[in-house]
């Protein structure tokens, strides 16, 4: 089915648009229709459950709903194209039936991105920054959509097997400058790239603190950051929490380093949580800066 035979929600073009000139970060809340998700046990593998907690995540505040099919969780096997179709589909039809907020699929396949671009995903969270799968970036630049591009040493089924840098920063940002180049020479807009350092994609936790504390390292790429910490190994490193919503706490904090570092979308998957913390962040900040420039 072609795109154009749809009557989508809104113009991507101009809803991203508008949702990079909103002066707050944005929330993408996370849905994994997985039965083997580290971060919620499987909990929203059914469709029904994914639909009812995508619900639950738009009316808590998320400005995008990222929908996966297929887990990446460190040693996690690759997933056949149309089990993944399977899971992901249903809950992308439902959803945009309602006029929801913008879908990003997340998927490193084009055969899964097609199929969800089609039935009313705007955005593709691709893990592997348009390399594993070859058809990916000719459908980005065919559909004219918001990609992200993440940074991931490895893939998920050896990416925490002894992760090694010579220099973190400097390699993950020649990874992003070789990316946008890429991009850009297959006809996808630089506007339309976000840049994501993949934490806990091929890094130890030293690493991902390292990444969370520099990641104004990566401003002068000018391309949006996105941050997705929520949950991850490192926080349960750090505080001895189990995998799950027991992180949430640990989350927040790696939230507001990412904020305060420069990040203009952050990944979570307690939005709740995350819109009342950054909105108090926000605030307090703001009061700051009014509070300076008036003395």
């Amino acid at each position: 089915m072609s795109n154009k035979s749809k009557s989508y929600p809104f113009n991507i073009l101009n809803s991203w648009t508008e949702l990079l000139a909103v002066p707050r970060p944005l929330i993408m809340g996370v849905v994994n229709i997985t039965p083997d998700s580290f971060a919620d046990g499987g909990r929203f593998f059914r469709p029904a459950d994914a639909l009812a907690q995508a619900r639950a995540l738009m009316a808590a505040g998320a400005d995008i709903l990222d929908l996966g099919g297929e887990s990446t969780r460190p040693n996690a096997d690759p997933l056949p194209l149309e089990e993944e179709l399977r899971r992901v589909l249903p809950v992308i039809e439902a959803l945009a039936a309602e006029n929801p907020v913008p879908i990003s699929i997340d998927t490193y396949k084009a055969g899964v991105a097609e199929k969800a671009l089609d039935a009313g995903a705007s955005i593709i969270n691709d893990i592997s920054a348009l390399r594993f799968d070859p058809g990916m970036a000719p459908l980005a630049a065919a559909r004219q959509v918001p990609v992200v591009l993440m940074h991931m040493q490895g893939t998920p089924r050896d990416m925490q097997r002894q992760p090694h840098y010579d220099d973190l920063l400097g390699e993950i940002k020649a990874f992003f400058r070789e990316r946008l180049e890429y991009a850009v020479s297959q006809s996808i807009p630089r506007d339309l790239l976000i840049l994501d350092p993949g934490i806990g994609f091929g890094k130890t936790w030293r690493h991902n603190l390292e990444i969370l504390n520099n990641l104004d390292t990566f401003l002068d790429l000018e391309c949006p950051l996105l941050v997705g910490p929520s949950r991850k190994a490192f926080i349960g490193h750090l505080t001895g929490q189990p995998a799950g919503p027991e992180r949430d706490a640990g989350t927040l904090a790696a939230l507001a380093v990412a904020v305060l570092r420069g990040a203009r979308l952050v990944r979570t998957h307690n939005v709740a949580f995350a819109r009342q913390f950054l909105t108090v962040l926000d605030s307090i900040c703001r009061e700051s800066l009014e509070r300076g420039g008036g003395d």
